[in-house]
């Protein structure tokens, strides 16, 4: 910055004091600092929250629960369990006794679109087969807890589930079969991983490996996307990697297909 005088153009006047005069480039250097920083912030802005919403992009959870298992004439109990730090459950769901007694039972994890409600069908199912059935939202989903899903929730849930069985109902793993629709098929295979005595892994339509589709997501090509995505839902490497016996169900699940899978897997009904 320099001074510049500006003399007095009045005779016989004191000369005027120095007014300092700022240089237009210097004026120029400060503006673009501000543009940069402001440039910089919106932008961290924006990264801050896709990496808050990027879960809107793959899941889609509904807070209705509009059926339950009485819409298939069955017997069943609510159920709430996953207690967290409050100390109160976070997970509802149904119980759905077999129609005679057994151990062999299923632990449902849905898709991530909709609730509970909508795998009554694969619930149905697999009460059909002679097998307890254990139904639930995830945090986020129907009536149970939480603000929003997402893949380290729904992972935690589906472990609370399966200690549900285990604990609660004093149901051995070996006796357990998953059922995973949709991406739950992702969370399926991770439970299985993590859970060796799991002897049966079903899939109906699965899904996951979700980089792909939310690349191509407007949002994500304003972010560095590769620092920030922390909803792959892993699928395909996984499970060709799992020892679990799977049977995997592309559309409507078949009673003809299910029968001699369970039966090959599951203890005999007792």
């Amino acid at each position: 910055m320099q001074l510049r005088y500006a003399p007095d153009t009045q005779p016989g006047t004191k000369p005027a004091e120095a007014i300092p005069l700022v240089e237009l480039g210097w004026i120029l250097k400060a503006l673009a600092i501000v543009f940069l920083a402001a440039f910089l912030c919106a932008y961290g802005t924006i990264c801050i929250l896709f990496s808050r919403t990027q879960w809107q992009i793959i899941l889609h959870p509904s807070r209705t629960v509009a059926a339950t298992p009485a819409s298939f004439n069955a017997s069943y109990t609510a159920v709430q369990f996953g207690v967290d730090n409050s100390g109160l459950p976070q997970l509802t769901g149904w119980w759905i006794p077999a129609p005679s007694q057994t151990l062999r039972s299923a632990l449902i994890l849905p898709s991530g679109n909709g609730s509970s409600a909508d795998a009554l069908p694969a619930a149905r199912l697999l009460h059909q087969q002679n097998l307890n059935v254990l139904l639930f939202d995830y945090r986020g989903y129907g009536h149970s807890g939480g603000e929003h899903p997402t893949q380290a929730t729904m992972e935690a849930d589906a472990g609370a589930a399966l200690a549900y069985l285990t604990s609660t109902r004093s149901i051995p793993p070996s006796s357990i079969a998953v059922y995973g629709i949709g991406l739950g098929a992702s969370l399926a295979v991770h439970l299985c991983a993590q859970n060796p005595a799991l002897p049966a892994l079903i899939l109906q339509s699965p899904d996951g490996d979700t980089e792909k589709r939310v690349r191509q997501d407007s949002r994500s090509r304003l972010t560095p996307f590769h620092h920030l995505f922390n909803e792959p839902f892993a699928l395909n490497a996984p499970l060709r990697r799992l020892p679990t016996p799977r049977l995997i169900l592309n559309g409507s699940p078949n009673p003809a297909d299910l029968a001699p899978f369970l039966s090959a897997h599951l203890p005999p009904s007792r």
